[in-house]
């Protein structure tokens, strides 16, 4: 009997590309709320990512009202620190009408390989929580701003920054607009050795 060879172009493979490609970070939402369970399977699904050991360095920590208020202010107080007043208040404003927040850490490790391995772990699922909820229609953005370095941030969230650090602040709703992107080809980033 004559075995084939499977082809690797499908609808899904293309359509899994089309998500990958599609994916933007989104700067304004909609204040349509995200349904909770919807964010729930995002996040499971995000603890797939692959991670050396299967350590699941991450935590994924949702912010409710009192401590989103509590962190736009610390926002608005950093902001006007650097600033002053106006665009502290501006900064608030803005961030307040981010719908959805989600905060990622990785654990702290003495050992600089495993804590190399734990952050890449960290950001892939960054990735898959983003992507998951890109194919659902809710867009998001991935930040690193001042805020996710100050320890007061770690207060307000419960977090004991001996034990883990914040790898991103991921604000999530449906998007108002989508931005239109584009990356280099091919040849400029792939290298084909011998």
């Amino acid at each position: 009997m004559k075995k084939t060879v499977p082809s690797y172009e499908t609808k899904e493979l293309r359509e899994f590309a089309e998500v990958l490609r599609g994916r933007r970070t989104i700067e304004l939402f909609l204040q349509t709320p995200v349904p909770d369970e919807l964010v729930h399977e995002a996040i499971e699904a995000a603890t797939w990512a692959p991670n050396h050991h299967v350590t699941e360095p991450w935590r994924f920590y949702l912010l409710g009202e009192n401590t989103l208020t509590q962190a736009l202010d610390l926002c608005r107080e950093i902001v006007a620190a650097k600033k002053g007043e106006r665009a502290g208040e501006f900064k608030r404003e803005s961030w307040s009408a981010k719908p959805g927040w989600v905060v990622v850490t990785c654990r702290h490790s003495d050992d600089e390989l495993l804590a190399r391995e734990d952050y890449a772990a960290c950001c892939a699922a960054t990735q898959n929580f983003m992507l998951y909820l890109w194919k659902a229609g809710v867009g998001s953005k991935w930040t690193t701003g001042d805020i996710a370095r100050d320890a007061r941030f770690l207060d307000i969230l419960g977090i004991d920054g001996e034990r883990e650090f914040v790898v991103g602040l991921v604000w999530y709703g449906y998007p108002k607009l989508t931005p239109t992107q584009s990356r280099k080809g091919l040849s400029e980033v792939m290298v084909q050795l011998p």
